[in-house]
């Protein structure tokens, strides 16, 4: 496998980044994870746009333009002649000063590299589903970025793998439901498609916006809400997006059983749609 690192194309073994890194140190950084299909990125603009909002929060200077990531990370798809995969982006600060405080002075390190997936028809279409111990701070602004630190994350998957679940359910300090450890969360009422609203600690998901716009063409409401577990035990169904698997469909929570509904199918069919058109 070919991996890209600040500006060179390079074999998996000797692709190296310093022990000196602040992504290493301190997790100061961001990543985006984009799909693959039949060799075509899936929306990478939407990606790298999030990317440089993040980096333009951190007050990290991205050493190259949105333009030069585009062709890049194509490029290495083509390299590599990956057809299915999902292709990661790391951002880092780069080396600096020992100490949280940056020093100005970082030259920020960019790495690429692909991961195989699945065929969109052999990927998982259930999860189950187990509320982590952990919390996510409600209205913190760090949330709003996909950050290098995901620990609580980390921990909550660790959580839902003993429980014998496949996704752990995070909450934020409120109790409300914020996300999934590794995906955005919504559930059905009827015609209207609900999902947690951005202040309770959810990532503003490049495929959470997208099911909204999807649910809003299959006429269904979209509303952007507070929520307690309760009431995704009480939904017609619940389920889970995320850009390396779509729309997967939770089929219980802590165990207890969860209703579905065909509008989840008509909405993972959506994504499938989106992958044939790239």
């Amino acid at each position: 496998m070919t991996v890209f690192i600040n500006g060179r194309f390079v074999r998996r073994e000797r692709a190296r980044v310093s022990v000196f890194d602040r992504g290493f140190l301190y997790g100061d950084g961001l990543f985006e994870t984009m799909r693959v299909h039949q060799g075509r990125l899936l929306v990478p603009a939407l990606h790298l746009r999030r990317l440089k909002a993040g980096a333009e929060f951190l007050r990290i200077e991205i050493p190259l333009t949105l333009r030069e990531l585009d062709r890049f990370a194509r490029e290495l798809v083509r390299r590599n002649r990956a057809r299915d995969a999902v292709l990661r982006v790391n951002l880092s600060r780069g080396i600096g000063l020992r100490g949280y405080g940056p020093s100005g002075n970082e030259t920020p390190t960019v790495v690429m590299s692909l991961h195989v997936a699945a065929r969109p028809e052999e990927e998982p279409t259930v999860r189950r589903l187990a509320t982590s111990s952990h919390r996510v701070n409600a209205g913190d602004p760090l949330l709003r970025h996909k950050t290098s630190n995901k620990l609580a994350h980390v921990l909550a998957c660790a959580e839902a793998a003993d429980a014998g679940a496949d996704e752990a359910l995070l909450l934020n300090t409120d109790g409300h439901v914020a996300e999934a450890a590794s995906a955005n969360v919504f559930w059905i009422r009827g015609r209207e498609v609900r999902t947690p609203a951005l202040d309770c600690g959810a990532l503003p998901g490049i495929t959470r916006g997208l099911v909204m716009e999807w649910s809003a063409a299959l006429g269904l409401r979209v509303r952007e809400c507070h929520a307690k577990p309760r009431e995704l035990v009480a939904a017609d169904a619940v389920f889970i997006t995320l850009s390396s698997m779509g729309v997967v469909e939770a089929v219980s929570l802590d165990g207890r059983r969860l209703k579905r509904s065909p509008i989840v199918a008509r909405l993972r069919e959506a994504w499938r749609d989106a992958l044939r058109r790239v």
